[in-house]
């Protein structure tokens, strides 16, 4: 049996932040996964850090857009009639935290860490070497149409008095910085995020950091983990594990601890899917580049252009679908000029999803030396550092950097 001061369960790019931040504070670290480092959830990100969205993805309360996603009529946010008993509740909760009081409130919670998402990823790039992967470059949001600009342009100017920067660019600007993306109308540029050209070697970095410093990466099972008379334990590939502390980094899978363990956590996944495709004809994409009006995301990538689509409603462990993709493509294709696909099929990922767009980070009420980090919804990559920051000034006893009290477990 082999012993450590905190068992970290999962080893996406949330978990091995974590594991990070906590060891940089003093504690012996052990990160246990059933698969390797970054190769689910973080496998298949747009590989934007995020820095300018405050305001969290919300639930349409326009009743035509409702019709519209009602009969899946876009792209960008499809579900499936079976799981519909699975997710109504949830899509409920969800729709009361979209009220325009309660997504204020919950925007206002997490700027801390929004602000400071992409300071604390620097630091972990310079100490691992991965900056090279880091673009400076931000993103793009491309419209069809006037109207839908306008919409854009009002959310944009939204964002600006917290001191986030964006530029607006017609037709003829936008060819001048991405001459081979057509038929777009106008844009937006958000420009204090950053890209990344290869996130699971971003996380694969942060492993080899973590490992340089003494912790350890085993493969093991979370459905093993234990309550145990010294802490926690878990089986792995290489024997038992026993921890003083544990911390639950499992994203969609959380619930193979906190269900057992008799907490009820209102999760569901918005899963989504990615294909690479080679550049045609010599074609080149500057920035990530945001479909707007058809719910895709172009984005350069070192494998090739990966088209990343919206979100889809369904069971985590349901079958793929891939029409998202395929209707997608179809679009993607005019606005620029894909080749043959890279990969044998679509890639498929869950993200794990609160009903306030906001994740669980802090201790277990009723299990002393148990803390949960995880449910992240669309910014898994964008707050892995600083979410494992404030996880571990909590766990250290240092003053955290931000109030940790919104994203407590307690709050449902």
């Amino acid at each position: 049996m082999r012993q450590t001061d905190v068992l970290v369960l999962g080893a996406g790019i949330v978990g091995v932040a974590a594991a990070l931040q906590i060891q940089a504070r003093g504690r012996g670290v052990i990160l246990v996964d059933r698969r390797g480092a970054g190769e689910e959830t973080s496998f298949g990100n747009a590989g934007l850090i995020e820095r300018a969205s405050i305001f969290p993805y919300l639930f349409p309360r326009d009743w035509r857009a409702l019709a519209v996603y009602a009969v899946n009529g876009a792209n960008e946010a499809r579900y499936h009639l079976r799981d519909l008993p699975y997710f109504a509740p949830w899509l409920l909760r969800y729709w009361r935290e979209s009220a325009p009081d309660r997504a204020f409130r919950n925007a206002m919670a997490v700027r801390p860490l929004i602000e400071a998402c992409l300071s604390e990823h620097e630091k972990l790039m310079a100490q691992s070497g991965a900056l090279g992967l880091m673009r400076k470059t931000g993103w793009l949001k491309l419209f069809r149409s006037e109207e839908t600009f306008a919409a854009g342009q009002a959310a944009a100017e939204k964002i600006e008095p917290y001191g986030l920067k964006v530029a607006l660019y017609d037709a003829a600007a936008l060819r001048a910085i991405e001459p081979s993306l057509s038929g777009v109308h106008a844009a937006v540029h958000y420009l204090d995020p950053a890209s990344l050209s290869d996130p699971l070697a971003l996380t694969q970095s942060y492993l080899v950091l973590f490992e340089q410093r003494g912790g350890a990466f085993l493969r093991g099972d979370a459905r093993t983990f234990r309550p145990a008379s010294a802490g926690y334990g878990v089986e792995t590939e290489q024997g038992a594990i026993v921890a003083r502390e544990a911390v639950v980094c499992l994203g969609p899978w959380a619930d193979i601890v906190t269900g057992p363990l008799g907490y009820a956590v209102p999760m569901a996944v918005k899963r989504g899917y990615h294909m690479h495709y080679a550049p045609a004809s010599g074609a080149v994409l500057n920035h990530p580049a945001l479909d707007a009006d058809n719910g895709f995301l172009l984005a350069p990538m070192a494998r090739g252009i990966r088209m990343t689509t919206g979100a889809e409603f369904a069971r985590r462990d349901a079958p793929p679908d891939y029409t998202q993709v395929d209707a997608g493509e179809i679009v993607a294709r005019k606005l620029f000029p894909l080749g043959e696909r890279l990969d044998a099929q679509p890639w498929m990922g869950r993200r794990p999803c609160l009903p306030d767009m906001l994740p669980v980070i802090g201790p277990a009420p009723r299990h002393r030396g148990l803390w949960f980090n995880f449910g992240h919804q669309h910014h898994g990559l964008t707050l892995a550092a600083i979410s494992g920051r404030l996880l571990a000034e909590m766990m250290i006893g240092e003053k955290p950097f931000a109030d940790p009290k919104p994203f407590a477990i307690e709050r449902f």
